[in-house]
C-alpha cells in the first residue's frame, strides 16, 4: 500500500511483475481462441454442432465450480493458486499436439481439454481479481484494472497475428504448444511477486455451502452489482452463440485463410486496446455508472455489419465493427470491475468475483450449444443476426438500475447508493 505514492503502478515491482504475467498468460490465451477451434475444423473436420459443443466445454467450468470456487479461494492466498494453475494449464494443454502426432487425437479428446482447462480458468480468474486489490490498494483499483486490460488488448492484437501465420506453418495442433508456453512463464513470473496478501484466519466452523450463500447474498442484495451480473449474462450468452458461428463464417462464407482470421481478430484486440487507454478518462467523463450501460449500446449494434458482409471490402468494414464492439467491451469491463471490486469487503472478494462470474458466465456454455444449434439448423449468418441482437438488449438491465445515474465509485457504506 505504501506503493501508492508512487507516479504510476508500473512503477512498482510486484505490479510489474504480474503485468508481464498477465501480457504471457493472455497472449497464450488469445492463442488458443484461434487454434483450438481450429483444430477442430481443419484437423477433424468436425461440423458447425461440434464446433459449439467444443465451445461449451471450455466455459463448463463456470457453471461446475463457479459457485464454490470463490468459498475455496477465500480459504488460501490468491497468489499460489494463480501459480499453480498457470502450470497445471500449460501441461494439459501440450497434450494435444501429443495426441496429434501419436495419431490418436479424436473430438472427444478436444472436449477433455477445454473442460479441465475451463474448471483451471475459473480458479484462476477467480484468484486473479481477487488478489488485485491486496497489490495496489483500493484506491488505485480503476488504474491497475485499466493497464491490465490495456495488456490484455495488447495480446488480443499480438495473439491473433501471431498465431495465424503459426497455424498456416506447423498447423492449429502444434501452435498450440506457444500457448502453453505463455502459460507456463505466466506461472513462473507470478512465482517472483513478493506481495504476500495475509492468509485467511480461518473459519472455526467452515462450511462450503454457508460460505457460498454469503457470497450470494451480498451479490443478489446489492442493485448494482445485480443489474451488472444480469447485463453480463444476456451479453455472455449472445456474444459466444455469435463467436461460436463466426470463425465458422469467416472461414466458409468470406473464404479468409488463417492469417485473414488472424487479422480480423486482430483489429478486435486493436479496439480493446484502445478501450483500454479511453476507460478511465470515459468513465470521468461520462460517469462511472452511465459509462457501463452506453458502451455496450452504441457499440453492440454495429456487430450486425458482420453477417451483411461479403467476400471483399464489405468484410473489412465489419471488421471495424466488432473492433468497436471490442472498444466498448473492455471500457464497460473496467468500470464493472473497479464497482465489484470497490464495493466488496476484503473477506468476500474471491466469493463475490466467483458469484459474478457464476451469474454472469453462466449461460456462456449454453451460447456455445445454442450457437451450434442454430447454426447446424440456420446458418451461420442467421446465428450472426440473433447474437447481434441479443448483446444489443444486454445493456437494459444496468439502464434500468441505479447506475443510471452514479457518476462516481461509491463506497461500500453508502446508505443512499444502497438503498
Amino acid at each position: 500500500m505504501s506503493q501508492t505514492s508512487r507516479p504510476g503502478l508500473l512503477h512498482d515491482p510486484d505490479f510489474g511483475r504480474l503485468f508481464a504475467a498477465t501480457a504471457l498468460g493472455q497472449l497464450g490465451d488469445r492463442i488458443i481462441f484461434l487454434a483450438l477451434p481450429l483444430v477442430a475444423i481443419e484437423a477433424l473436420d468436425a461440423d458447425e454442432f461440434r464446433v459449439g459443443l467444443l465451445a461449451a466445454m471450455t466455459t463448463a467450468g463456470s457453471l461446475l465450480v463457479g459457485l464454490p470456487a470463490g468459498a475455496w479461494v477465500d480459504r488460501v492466498r490468491k497468489r499460489s493458486v494463480m501459480i499453480s494453475t498457470d502450470l497445471v494449464r500449460a501441461l494439459v494443454l501440450s497434450t494435444i499436439p501429443v495426441a496429434w502426432w501419436a495419431d490418436l487425437l479424436t473430438i472427444w479428446w478436444l472436449y477433455a481439454v477445454a473442460l479441465v482447462h475451463g474448471v483451471l480458468t475459473v480458479f484462476f480468474d477467480v484468484s486473479y481479481v481477487s488478489f488485485l486489490p491486496h497489490l495496489v490498494g483500493r484506491e488505485r483499483l480503476m488504474e491497475g484494472n485499466a493497464k491490465l486490460s490495456a495488456i490484455r488488448s495488447v495480446t488480443s492484437i499480438s495473439g491473433p497475428t501471431v498465431a495465424g501465420p503459426m497455424v498456416g506453418l506447423v498447423g492449429a495442433p502444434a501452435t498450440l504448444l506457444a500457448s502453453a508456453a505463455g502459460m507456463a512463464m505466466s506461472g513462473l513470473l507470478a512465482l517472483t511477486i513478493r506481495t504476500r496478501e495475509q492468509r485467511p484466519e480461518p473459519s472455526e466452523h467452515p462450511r462450503l455451502g454457508r460460505e457460498i450463500r454469503e457470497g450470494l447474498r451480498f451479490v443478489l442484495g446489492h442493485p448494482a452489482l445485480r443489474a451488472v451480473m444480469a447485463g453480463d449474462a444476456i451479453f455472455n450468452l449472445f456474444l459466444v452463440m455469435y463467436q461460436t458461428m463466426l470463425l465458422v463464417f469467416l472461414e466458409r462464407k468470406l473464404g479468409l485463410q488463417p492469417f485473414g482470421v488472424g487479422l480480423v481478430l486482430s483489429g478486435m484486440g486493436c479496439g480493446a486496446l484502445l478501450g483500454a487507454l479511453l476507460a478511465k478518462r470515459v468513465s470521468a467523463r461520462i460517469g462511472h455508472g452511465p459509462v457501463i450501460w452506453l458502451a455496450s449500446l452504441v457499440t453492440c449494434p454495429l456487430t450486425a455489419l458482420m453477417p451483411l458482409a461479403r467476400p471483399g471490402w464489405s468484410g473489412y468494414v465489419a471488421a471495424c465493427g466488432l473492433a468497436a464492439l471490442s472498444l466498448g467491451g473492455v471500457v464497460r469491463v473496467v468500470a464493472q470491475s473497479s464497482l465489484q471490486q470497490a464495493l466488496t469487503p476484503d473477506r468476500l472478494l474471491g466469493r463475490v468475483s466467483a458469484t459474478a462470474r457464476f451469474v454472469s458466465w453462466g449461460g456462456i456454455p449454453l451460447g456455445g450449444l445454442l450457437g451450434g444449434v442454430s447454426g447446424s439448423a440456420f446458418g451461420a449468418t442467421a446465428t450472426l443476426w440473433v447474437g447481434a441482437v441479443g448483446m444489443t438488449l444486454s445493456a437494459l438491465p444496468t439502464f434500468l438500475s441505479p447506475l443510471r445515474t452514479l457518476h462516481s465509485l461509491p463506497a461500500d457504506r453508502d446508505p443512499e447508493f444502497a438503498r
